[in-house]
């Protein structure tokens, strides 16, 4: 396991995420954050893609579909940051800190370590010196689009419900919406799984670091910066008509409808 490479993206990421503090610091609108963090991700995946010591087919693999994925995620988090307010998550950071900028420095250079860690599986399917098409590539290739696939349609489906200023203080309960309280994040989620199989095929050292995808996703997306925060600014919001749908819908696995299901 060579360690230049993710020096490198130590190195660029930090770099990346001072700039996003600048950015911040003028703006007032932490979000930028998510939106560098994405980008870097791409751009990650190309990097290792580019100077692995694996087979063609995963390197390439994982350039196309992982820079594929952290573009998309960056060009729809940065519509966000430009025609919208800072969300809410950080409105509540900016408050509980009193706005200490050294603070928020500390935040984006984790951010930084964090991109690092996420960028592993990129790592692991570069390493991948399996050239074939594999049963395991050609699932992680289908988990990939439904996944990636899914997270678009529920994006999409909740920016078209809020461009309408009659849904005004109300919730979505639309296409995905109807399923889970979060099917962005449940798709962005299971699309971590298509690089656990992708770098099937590489020593266990090596292939155990895909498993970090899922694992640190699952861990942000439910118990940190994700569902918490995201629920808890709902609830502000929209008050009881969000508590009904917190009781009607699944929070994070799409399921049918019906009484409390968590």
């Amino acid at each position: 396991m060579e360690l230049w490479p993710i020096a490198v993206v130590v190195i660029a990421t930090s770099v990346a995420m001072l700039f996003g503090w600048l950015v911040q610091r003028r703006t007032h609108n932490a979000g930028i954050v998510d939106v560098i963090w994405a980008a870097c991700m791409s751009a990650s995946a190309m990097f290792y893609a580019a100077i692995g010591d694996g087979a063609l087919v995963p390197r390439f693999a994982v350039a196309m579909l992982g820079g594929f994925w952290g573009f998309r995620l960056a060009l729809h988090l940065l519509s966000r940051v430009l025609h919208e307010d800072e969300d809410g998550r950080y409105q509540s950071l900016r408050e509980h800190w009193h706005g200490h900028q050294g603070k928020f420095f500390g935040f984006f250079q984790g951010q930084a370590i964090l991109t690092v860690l996420f960028s592993m599986p990129f790592y692991a399917v570069s390493a991948n010196p399996s050239n074939q098409i594999s049963l395991a590539c050609l699932i992680g290739v289908l988990v990939w689009f439904v996944s990636v696939g899914g997270e678009s349609v529920a994006d999409m489906q909740l920016a078209n419900f809020r461009k309408d200023p009659r849904n005004r203080g109300k919730t979505c309960r639309e296409g995905l919406w109807r399923y889970s309280r979060h099917p962005n994040y449940f798709f962005e989620w299971t699309h971590w799984f298509s690089y656990v199989l992708l770098a099937h095929g590489a020593v266990f050292s090596i292939w155990s670091l895909s498993l970090l995808g899922p694992i640190l996703m699952l861990i942000s997306l439910c118990w940190v910066t994700g569902i918490p925060f995201v629920e808890r600014q709902a609830l502000r919001s929209r008050g009881e008509d969000y508590r009904q749908y917190q009781r009607e819908t699944s929070v994070f696995v799409p399921w049918f409808p019906g009484a409390h299901v968590g």
